[in-house]
């Protein structure tokens, strides 16, 4: 069984870690109208996420200009531009490997790209570039059924004729009249935290580390807090305390995890709540344990994680940006048991009993239910 599981746990970490290489690659900016600017904090987020470098075609002259991604307010103009911020996954970072590339021998013609495409680039060269270098051998004609084999978001662009053209366009997103090819950097979403989600507690580097902190709070109302191992609230108005949290805004995506993470809607409850910040009330989200509150309960004001739940989490992972898919069937191979404390397979960590017969394991943090636990082959 050890030897199982050592197998087993190395190919959890490796695919950790393509999952963090996919989330984090890079992001285009596409800009066209001059009389809006992108917000500087979308911007900064871009920079922040991808600090590799940041290169600029400018859609009112068509010049291209290469600068440091801590450069970005560059970008807060009404100026129309598409940039490129890069993540570095293969290849050396340096001004060689900033995007756009040349496509092949015609210097008329840019490649950027956010992806990355296995079996292609070196420690010295990054994939892009060596795409870029073959695309110039394919036909114009053929260069979107040739950009389509690949799980990947491009642009192209033709600095004789002045024109641009945008590829898999159905895995980009366009907000207030500009084109994003991930939406990791539009942070919109005020969310509000009580537990392991906390800023510095176990669960904030997995979930919330890149996400814009904006202080530590109080609910205007009161709500219980109940501390079982696990702490949750209960969505009943005027009971117990005003709830210290701490407040951060998120992507659409990182709130799409969160809600993975707290079993929403299925368990947790997410609803919104005002929450004061530095004498400011903010609207937030806050996932509820939809729960009736019966008996003699001991309300908190606030929890304190006491222990570190050990997880694995390499340097340079950002986990509030991994995008895992959770079943949503009940498979008992899931779990395995021994001395009669439940185990995940995942990660061979322990799981732990929120008080309400679910079960949520100490390494990845995925949930069960009793009744997958029950129904066990010992």
């Amino acid at each position: 069984m050890s030897y199982l599981c050592l197998i087993l746990t190395e190919f959890y970490l490796s695919v950790i870690e393509v999952a963090h290489k996919i989330y984090t690659m890079c992001i285009i900016i596409i800009k066209q109208q001059k009389d809006k600017k992108v917000h500087k904090q979308t911007l900064k987020n871009s920079s922040r996420i991808n600090p590799h470098g940041l290169g600029v075609v400018w859609l009112d002259t068509f010049e291209v200009t290469y600068h440091k991604s801590n450069e970005y307010a560059i970008l807060h103009t009404e100026r129309p531009f598409i940039a490129h911020f890069r993540y570095a996954t293969i290849g050396k970072v340096n001004r060689e490997n900033t995007h756009p590339f040349v496509c092949g021998n015609n210097s008329d013609e840019l490649l950027m790209m956010n992806g990355t495409i296995r079996n292609l680039g070196n420690d010295t060269m990054c994939d892009s570039k060596v795409l870029a270098h073959s695309l110039g051998r394919v036909k114009r004609q053929n260069w979107k059924s040739e950009l389509a084999k690949y799980d990947c978001r491009f642009t192209t662009i033709n600095t004789r004729t002045r024109t641009f053209q945008i590829y898999n366009k159905e895995l980009w997103t366009k907000k207030n009249g500009v084109w994003y090819s991930k939406p990791n950097v539009l942070m919109d979403n005020l969310v509000a935290v009580y537990g392991t989600l906390k800023k510095g507690y176990n669960n904030y580097n997995s979930y919330l580390r890149r996400s814009v902190y904006l202080g530590g709070g109080v609910t205007t109302d009161k709500y219980p807090l109940i501390i079982r191992g696990l702490p949750y609230m209960v969505n009943q108005k005027g009971m117990g305390h005003n709830v210290e949290v701490d407040v951060f805004k998120v992507s659409d995506e990182v709130l799409e995890n969160l809600d993975r993470l707290e079993g929403h809607p299925e368990w947790y409850k997410r609803e919104k709540v005002e929450i004061n910040v530095k004498g400011k009330v903010l609207s937030c989200w806050v996932y509820f344990n939809p729960i009736d509150i019966s008996g003699a309960i001991e309300f908190h004001k606030t929890y304190t994680q006491q222990t570190s739940i050990p997880s694995y989490t390499p340097t340079d992972y950002d986990w509030s940006q991994h995008t895992f898919d959770f079943d949503d069937d009940d498979d008992d191979s899931s779990m395995i048991v021994e001395d009669g404390k439940p185990y995940c397979v995942e990660c061979f960590n322990e799981l732990e009993n929120d008080g309400y017969d679910n079960y949520c394991c100490k390494g990845c943090h995925s949930w069960y239910t009793q009744n997958q636990i029950n129904n066990l082959n010992y």
